[in-house]
């Protein structure tokens, strides 16, 4: 296995998981200033919520209170930090086992067999809603829809971890509503972060288990870099300790 390919990658994939849930967060209201955690004032108007003139579905609001204060109890850093690599962690895994067919309907999630950028799951998505515990006439209604592929995707995808917590709870982390919230946006885009997971690590290299290792590894190698020498602080014990063998 060629490790160059996956230490290009994973620095780069951490800042990107990184921004992209913190513009998560900034969409539903939620900012860092500096080291002050800023909640913007919701307003609500029947069914519909105001946040910086920003439209949403009052139903997110409960979530987003939860979102607040496990940023209130993390820091709102040490918060995007975790859940970035909740999602990292998320993509690498289905990744793996979508390339080792260990997924119980055999499709890719991440990518197409026969189609550069482009979704298996999304050609079958009808047939495997059911499995996904998906509502298989939402499902059809939005395929059908023609321009609403990146929620029918945002649907599956999140139908799939559901199902891989279920199938296996002591490895693939439970999502929550507000977890939810927090999975980045424009993943069907040619752009998306999940291209370059794709693309720039070539499908050889992920016939080895040791590339789940390595890709962490690297994914903290910047930030061990920074911590090294310096008086750690409790969240950053894991990158100045821990090192894949």
């Amino acid at each position: 296995m060629n490790t160059s390919n996956i230490k290009k990658y994973a620095p780069k994939a951490r800042a990107d998981f990184i921004n992209a849930v913190t513009k998560r967060l900034n969409h539903l209201g939620i900012y860092a200033d500096k080291d002050q955690l800023r909640v913007s004032e919701s307003r609500i108007d029947g069914s519909l919520m105001q946040i910086d003139g920003v439209t949403l579905d009052v139903k997110l609001s409960e979530s987003r209170q939860k979102l607040v204060k496990q940023a209130e109890k993390q820091g709102f850093n040490q918060f995007v930090e975790h859940t970035a690599y909740t999602w990292f962690n998320r993509f690498c895994a289905i990744r793996y086992m979508e390339l080792h067919d260990y997924l119980e309907h055999g499709l890719r999630v991440l990518s197409h067999p026969d189609k550069n950028n482009s979704f298996e799951i999304i050609d079958h998505a009808q047939d495997i809603a059911e499995g996904l515990g998906l509502s298989r006439v939402d499902i059809v209604e939005l395929k059908l829809a023609g321009n609403k592929d990146g929620q029918l995707y945002r649907e599956l995808l999140i139908g799939q971890c559901h199902q891989l917590h279920k199938a296996m709870p002591f490895l693939f982390e439970a999502l929550d509503d507000e977890t939810e919230l927090l999975l980045p946006d424009n993943l069907t885009r040619t752009d998306s972060i999940l291209r370059s997971l794709v693309d720039d690590i070539p499908e050889e290299d992920w016939q080895n288990i040791e590339i789940i290792g390595w890709l962490y590894q690297f994914y903290i190698s910047e930030k061990k870099d920074l911590v090294i020498g310096k008086v750690v602080k409790s969240e950053d014990i894991p990158a100045a300790t821990q090192l894949f063998t």
